[in-house]
């Protein structure tokens, strides 16, 4: 097997996405996504049985046309990499029974390969080697995480994490409150831009002294995100004005939670990389396409002289792309192949980088 620049394929099922990338060390040849996200609009979030009979009808298709795309064959292929966690159980399943057939039936190695860190490996196919002091914020649909990043491979420390709802979760509940549809980011989004985004002041969660103590004694949730105090003020708040029969200012609820959100989320950011010496931030996850959010972490960054890296929307959402360029990583570690007798964990912690 090529260590020095490997051929990898990654699979990716921990939730609505299908994805299928080939990477050859850090350059990728190939992303290629199915979602089924319009078959959970009806629903108003992802039903996890759907989202796994999804990700078995767009398997094969999706691996054809990613092979395709990067112009490889399986042959060529040097190893396999696939999300093992965390995720939704039965999603997780279904990418890593195709991968594991696919190591059968090809003699391939195959690397199971932690999503989360996989989102902070994107950043190596947008702009190359990681710089040191690293440290990954991550916003999506299923996860909120402030991580410290000193070795992709083998060495990352979650510094802290939402107890409840993730954010992208928050905006999906909120949007149907507000009865602006699903996916909730994008339409909040849309609409905030037409309201003020101080007309309501919603709660920052876990932002008193009680739960943020001090650098010295930290509370016990210094870094920590909680939104589900956030989502009910937004419900309450349109619950008094439906109350006294008035209109409800949709955009302006709206622009003031998206407010409350990234305000909460880049000045706890902010926080854990001033104290935990981190100098380079890589934002991530599909809630890093959000423009309020983009824009206050790259204006907290520049005031705190932290450098930025934002991956292109395609790969913040969840991919293969992203899982190939960490198993190509962990290929060139010097790592030994997973073999294929571990399970999917829907609850892997950050910590284990691979299996």
């Amino acid at each position: 097997m090529n260590r020095e620049q490997p051929l990898v394929l990654g699979i990716e099922t921990s939730c609505d996405e299908t994805g299928v990338g080939i990477v050859r060390g850090d350059v990728l040849l190939a992303n290629t996504v199915s979602s089924s996200m319009d078959e959970h609009v009806r629903f108003g979030g992802v039903i996890p049985e759907i989202a796994s009979r999804a990700h078995l009808d767009a398997m094969i298709p999706t691996l054809r046309q990613a092979l395709d795309e990067a112009g490889v064959t399986l042959d060529e292929v040097d190893a396999l990499a696939v999300t093992s966690g965390p995720g939704l159980a039965g999603a997780l399943m279904v990418g890593v029974c195709a991968a594991k057939a696919l190591a059968v039936a090809t003699g391939k190695p195959l690397y199971a390969i932690n999503h989360l860190v996989a989102h902070v490996g994107v950043g190596l196919l947008d702009g190359g080697e990681l710089p040191e002091n690293l440290g990954a914020l991550l916003v999506s649909g299923g996860h909120t995480e402030i991580l410290r990043v000193k070795s992709i491979t083998d060495d990352v420390e979650l510094l802290g994490s939402t107890i409840d709802d993730a954010a992208g979760e928050a905006y999906d509940k909120v949007a149907r409150i507000l009865g602006l549809g699903y996916p909730g980011g994008p339409a909040i989004d849309k609409i905030s831009r037409e309201g003020n985004p101080r007309a309501i002041r919603f709660p920052r969660g876990l932002s008193q002294p009680k739960y943020m103590g001090t650098a010295e004694a930290p509370g016990p949730h210094r870094y920590d995100w909680s939104f589900s105090g956030l989502k009910t003020a937004v419900a309450r708040c349109v619950e008094q004005y439906e109350a006294a029969a008035a209109d409800i200012p949709v955009a302006d609820i709206a622009a003031s939670f998206q407010e409350a959100v990234a305000d909460v989320i880049t000045a706890k950011a902010m926080l854990a990389c001033t104290e935990h010496g981190i100098t380079n931030l890589l934002l991530g996850g599909g809630v890093a396409a959000n423009s309020r959010l983009r824009a206050l972490t790259g204006e907290r960054c520049a005031a705190h002289g932290i450098s930025l890296r934002v991956p292109p929307i395609s790969l913040c959402t969840d991919n293969g792309a992203m899982v190939a360029a960490l198993g190509a990583q962990v290929v060139m570690a010097g790592a030994e192949p997973s073999g294929i007798a571990f399970a999917p964990d829907s609850s892997m912690p950050v910590t284990s980088v691979h299996l």
